[in-house]
Parts: C-alpha cells; sequence; structure tokens
C-alpha cells in the first residue's frame, strides 16, 4: 500500500513495488540458498533447451551453475540451480512474450476505438501503447499484481502523474508513476520484470520502459487492463 497526496488530501492506496519474497520451489532439495544441488528438477529437459545446454534430463555442475545464474538474475529462490516449477514457469513465460512479436493486440483485445490507449495483457505480462490499430510503443516485458493483489482489470484512465511518488507505507521511491486506478500505477522499479511473485498491484516497469511511457502518455489517456496473471 502507498499513500498518494493529491490537493493536500491523502489517498491510501495500493503501490507497485514489494521486496522479493522468498518461494518454495515445488520438490526442491532442501539445501543451503548458496550450494548448488546436484538433483535434477522435473522441468530440466525444458530448462536445459531454454539456456542452450545439452538436452539429456541430466543435472551436470555446468547445468547447475547456468540455472542457478538465471535464477540469481531474476531473484528466484532459493538460487540452488534446480529446475523447478517457479523457474520453468519464468521460462515459459519469456518464450510466450517472445511468440508475440510485434502485434501484441492480434486478438483485438484492447480497444482500438480509443485513440492512445496503453493496454496490459496480465497474462502474458506484456504491455504496450497504440493509437487505434497503430502500435506506438512496444510490447515489454512488465511485472503485475501477486495474488491476493491482483492488478485490476478493465477500461481505466490515467487520473495523476507523479515523476518523483514516493510510498511512505514500503518507504520506497515509485519514480514515473502514473496512477489509473485507485493507488494502482505504472512506475519504475529496480527489478527483473520476472521477479515472482509480482507487485502489491502496480504495473512494474523497467526505468527505460517507464520514462518513454511517461513521455507517450498525459492525464485522461485509457488504460485497458486484461488477462489474468499466471498463478493469481
Amino acid at each position: 500500500m502507498g499513500d498518494i497526496r493529491r490537493r493536500g488530501v491523502m489517498a491510501l492506496g495500493i503501490t507497485g513495488l514489494v521486496a522479493p519474497l522468498t518461494l518454495a520451489l515445488g520438490g526442491a532439495p532442501a539445501q543451503a540458498a548458496t550450494s548448488c544441488t546436484t538433483q535434477a528438477g522435473p522441468y530440466q529437459k525444458q530448462v536445459e533447451k531454454f539456456l542452450g545446454r545439452p538436452v539429456d534430463g541430466k543435472q551436470s555442475a555446468a547445468d547447475c551453475k547456468a540455472i542457478k545464474a538465471f535464477q540469481t538474475k531474476h531473484g528466484i529462490t532459493p538460487n540452488i540451480g534446480y529446475a523447478g516449477s517457479v523457474t520453468w514457469g519464468v521460462m515459459d513465460l519469456m518464450n510466450k512474450q517472445k511468440a508475440v512479436g510485434n502485434k501484441p493486440n492480434a486478438a483485438g483485445k484492447c480497444p482500438t476505438n480509443k485513440g492512445r490507449i496503453a493496454c496490459v495483457n496480465l497474462t502474458l505480462q506484456i504491455s504496450w501503447i497504440q493509437d487505434g490499430s497503430r502500435l506506438v510503443y512496444g510490447p515489454v516485458p512488465v511485472r503485475t499484481g501477486r495474488n491476493g493483489y491482483e492488478t485490476r482489470t478493465g477500461l481505466k484512465k490515467i487520473y495523476w502523474r507523479d515523476i518523483d511518488h514516493v510510498s511512505n507505507i514500503y518507504n520506497v521511491p515509485m519514480p514515473y508513476s502514473q496512477f489509473f486506478d485507485g493507488g494502482q500505477a505504472f512506475h519504475s522499479v529496480n527489478l527483473s520484470m520476472w521477479n515472482p511473485p509480482g507487485s502489491h498491484g502496480c504495473v512494474n516497469m523497467t526505468p527505460a520502459t517507464a520514462k518513454k511511457y511517461w513521455s507517450l502518455l498525459k492525464n485522461g489517456d485509457d488504460v485497458f487492463v486484461y488477462g489474468r496473471k499466471p498463478g493469481t
């Protein structure tokens, strides 16, 4: 939760930045987070293929090192190199995002009769800006609300922008905040966009993406959120 000060009135809302939480990888061996497991995981072959490793379904020291590096980069814990469901879930989502290419609205879910609009596909964890049917920017990966703090779906409008917003509840910066639904906003974070389990409702973006959205959008512009984030 974060506070929004607007015209001297404080309104409490849900902010997007949340400290990474420790997740148990399904069936992961009980080892210290600094170690590297010798056990093959249930998604060993899929993970090996994604990382460009020899696909044999057997855990090697090199496999573990590569998996562990991926987990560390994206804040997946425990980062012991185990090919579990959370690690493969992130990789599978990356594959699906890549497959979208430059046609994020191929299914026509985001309205094309609103002029400039920011679209958020929760299912694929991507966002883009379009003007009518013309793609203006994106698609880019985003990080939306985790289970229990889901980013709310529907048609909204940007109603307040604060380039240097700070959440007083978490005492964390939310640069380039553009609020579109209560306390939910687009804003920058210094986290991987694939860092589980997700935000507290905001649409997290990389600094570069948040700056671009800031330059392309303004108060009154439409935002359309649809789909359902995996795991919620």
